[in-house]
């Protein structure tokens, strides 16, 4: 099976690769620490490589597993159809990702080594993360156990602290953003909604049942929707459903800026207090936004040994790195 167009593009193009490439966005690498150097990046050609699935579909795009055919390595390759991106107005998300995902470089975060486009389609050649979604366990289950929700979200808590000291708010955390690897550890994805910012920023944006109060009352916003975002979502992966839900978007924007939680009896004491304080309407006094994540580090739910932000651990990558 071939992505569409990916063939064709390259037999067509006048340009030996295939498609004209944007820029060379770094290369595989065993999982280093965060501003690691990356080596040289090589040219990434479309032709080089063969396509063995459709492992996603959006609105205007799909994303193809693919392997490399000289190294077998395996990548994802996101195709997007430049007439759709024009007709949804989603040229602003599509920068906003390719943007991002250039500057960034942590274990927590997937990563982007190359973009194209030809006529058609604009392409992004990513890692490949063989776990699936977070969403998917989570459906299947139910619900986590505290210790495997906790162990989650203090891979993400490294993540958005990563992301803030780029000046990045993300934006869009949800369990079908949250990828997992071989080990289980978490990769965030779709940057489509992140944004470099010093100040703040009013754009309604992201799932209704995370946005944050001050999104929903367009006080303008910054980087504690993120961790408004984080109590949400530990709240959803140790119950099973989000703390603020309706029929309607209208009815959740309601009850979030009401800001009464019903917590599940099976909670203890320390998990219910650690997303009180996430989820506080006035961002002002939000956990992690005042002394940044210190506040988060020092919650005695969050267990982060020393170097788990900085991945000073050995992990096992999902493949080896491209020889130099």
């Amino acid at each position: 099976m071939e992505a569409p167009g990916l063939a064709k593009a390259a037999a067509a193009d006048t340009d030996p690769r295939g498609a004209k490439e944007d820029t060379p966005d770094g290369a595989p690498a065993l999982c280093p620490s965060p501003e690691a150097p990356s080596p040289e990046p090589p040219a990434y050609r479309l032709q080089d490589f063969d396509t063995l699935a459709t492992v996603g579909t959006g609105t205007f795009g799909r994303v193809h597993l693919v392997k490399e055919k000289t190294t077998e390595h395996f990548f994802a390759l996101k195709v997007m159809s430049i007439p759709d991106v024009i007709r949804l107005k989603q040229e602003q998300h599509v920068h906003n990702e390719k943007s991002v995902l250039k500057e960034v470089n942590h274990p927590f975060l997937i990563r982007l080594f190359w973009t194209g486009h030809d006529e058609r389609f604009l392409y992004m050649l990513m890692e490949f993360v063989p776990g699936g979604e977070l969403f998917s366990y989570l459906r299947n289950r139910g619900r986590f156990t505290a210790a495997t929700g906790l162990f989650y979200s203090a891979e993400i808590v490294c993540a958005i602290e990563y992301l803030h000291s780029k000046e990045i708010v993300y934006r869009d955390l949800k369990p079908e953003n949250i990828l997992l690897d071989r080990e289980g550890h978490i990769k965030l994805t779709d940057f489509g909604f992140a944004k470099k910012l010093v100040d703040r920023t009013w754009t309604l944006c992201g799932t209704p049942e995370y946005l944050a109060p001050e999104v929903i009352q367009s006080k303008g916003h910054g980087r504690a929707v993120d961790w408004w975002a984080l109590g949400i979502l530990i709240f959803e992966m140790l119950s099973g459903f989000p703390p603020f839900f309706d029929d309607n978007p209208f009815g959740i924007y309601q009850k979030i800026l009401g800001g009464k939680i019903d917590f599940p009896r099976h909670l203890d004491f320390s998990v219910k207090d650690l997303i009180k304080k996430l989820l506080v309407v006035d961002r002002t006094k939000r956990l992690g936004n005042m002394k940044a994540s210190l506040e988060l580090h020092e919650h005695s739910c969050v267990h982060l040994d020393p170097g788990h932000c900085n991945a000073e651990r050995p992990r096992q990558p999902v493949w080896e790195a491209r020889a130099t």
